[in-house]
């Protein structure tokens, strides 16, 4: 069972303990990311992320990597358009060593100079590697697209001109503009001690209280979108707005996309590849932010196939606009989610990701059978309404990359 305890300046440390386990996951999660970033410093938030492993006033960025290997710890860090979250897995018995550890790249990181550098350039390689990857292009441009004007459509990784402009101080004041109390989660899960909870609770109990930044909202907005590149494919992403994070409906939803596109017995996966071979890849998935949500559609394929599929596409959307799922498929999907998630929370990694996310998202735990209650709850009535309303294509979007043709005959296509 989680439990929370917040600390006086506001610091929530949520925790579970998980008998038997022998390995505890730690991570450090802050309200910081694309989201909350001004224009001229986008890319920030990942670029504070890096440095906060390329040293600290006690550990050189090789030293912080040697203590971490030398107790068998495990250490990653990543950053969303809405989070930054810094994380170790480790022994129980060296849970206070690896603590200390993150809690020194957390604390005291230096940000030095010639670091930054260094650091720069290995970002800047990132982008060129996304620019190469036309599955993560075609969904970058997408998302820049729809959320244009807005901080949550900037990229992650920020820009070569941004960073070209950020130094050390620049990071160190923003790190310490941003990462407060009230946008502080602790999260602890798997084998530990009272003791170590209580000195987590030291650790951040000395933080400064100060107000935490505010993120701007987001209105989706429907886009268009091409990008010519010479590859052998071409890489398609339809979108529509969705359901926000925190939705009560997210169960429906889940269901509605595992069922239209999430695995080998989806719709579009049957239809598409294995009865028409008209692709290698295809799928659905949905993405949620706070107040703002989009579920879509990819596939890579030929030129030649492109309009073809497309059509497909929008044939299997009518299709279950029109008669909503079968009651086997809603029965399968139903118990193949419940599986997924259930089973997925069976490590202490899993379980931390879980409980902080939560937080964040809802403020309060939840349970195993709050998640079973959740998706026997989803009937075939709420999944078709849900779909409904989603897959309204007036207000559709699509990127393209690739070999790709005038956007007339991608509209006339679908």
């Amino acid at each position: 069972m989680v439990e929370k305890i917040v600390l006086p300046n506001g610091v929530r440390l949520v925790h579970e303990k998980m008998p038997g386990m022998r390995s505890c996951t730690l991570g450090l999660w802050v309200e910081s990311g694309a989201r909350h970033e001004p224009a001229d410093k986008c890319g920030i938030s990942h670029f504070i992320e890096h440095m906060l492993f390329k040293g600290t006033e006690t550990h050189t960025a090789a030293g912080l990597a040697a203590a971490f290997d030398a107790i068998g710890g495990q250490v990653n860090a990543f950053t969303t358009k809405e989070h930054t979250c810094y994380y170790c897995r480790a022994l129980d018995t060296h849970l206070e060593q690896a603590a200390g550890l993150l809690c020194d790249m957390f604390f005291h990181s230096v940000f030095a100079e010639k670091d930054m550098n260094l650091e720069r350039q290995v970002i800047l390689e990132e982008i060129g590697m996304y620019e190469d990857t036309p599955e993560d292009l075609v969904s970058e441009i997408l998302t820049q697209a729809v959320y244009g004007g807005y901080p949550l459509g900037r990229p992650i990784l920020g820009t070569p001109e941004t960073l070209r402009a950020m130094t050390g101080e620049t990071l160190r004041a923003y790190r310490t503009r941003c990462y407060t109390p009230q946008n502080t989660v602790v999260a602890l899960c798997g084998g530990y001690r009272d003791e170590d909870l209580h000195r987590l609770a030291e650790r951040f109990g000395g933080m400064e209280k100060r107000p935490a930044p505010q993120r701007d909202d987001a209105q989706y907005q429907p886009s268009w979108v091409t990008k010519k590149k010479d590859i052998e494919q071409n890489h398609l992403m339809l979108c529509f707005p969705a359901l926000p994070a925190g939705s009560d409906r997210r169960f429906d939803l889940q269901v509605l996309n595992n069922a239209f596109g999430g695995g080998m017995s989806s719709r579009l996966f049957q239809k598409v590849r294995e009865e028409s071979g008209l692709c290698y890849s295809v799928y659905s998935y949905t993405t949620a932010y706070l107040g703002t949500g989009v579920m879509g559609i990819y596939t890579a394929l030929s030129k030649e196939t492109e309009l073809q599929a497309l059509g497909l596409i929008r044939q299997e959307i009518d299709r279950l606009l029109d008669g909503g799922l079968t009651p086997d498929e809603l029965a399968r999907n139903v118990e193949q989610l419940k599986a997924n998630v259930i089973m997925g929370l069976e490590s202490t990694s899993s379980r931390m990701m879980s409980a902080a996310r939560n937080e964040l998202t809802y403020g309060r735990a939840f349970t195993p059978e709050d998640i079973i209650r959740g998706f026997d709850a989803v009937t075939g009535e709420s999944v078709l309404s849900l779909a409904r309303e989603i897959f309204d294509f007036d207000r559709m979007s699509m990127s393209a990359v690739g070999q790709v043709r005038e956007e007339e005959a991608y509209r006339k296509a679908l």
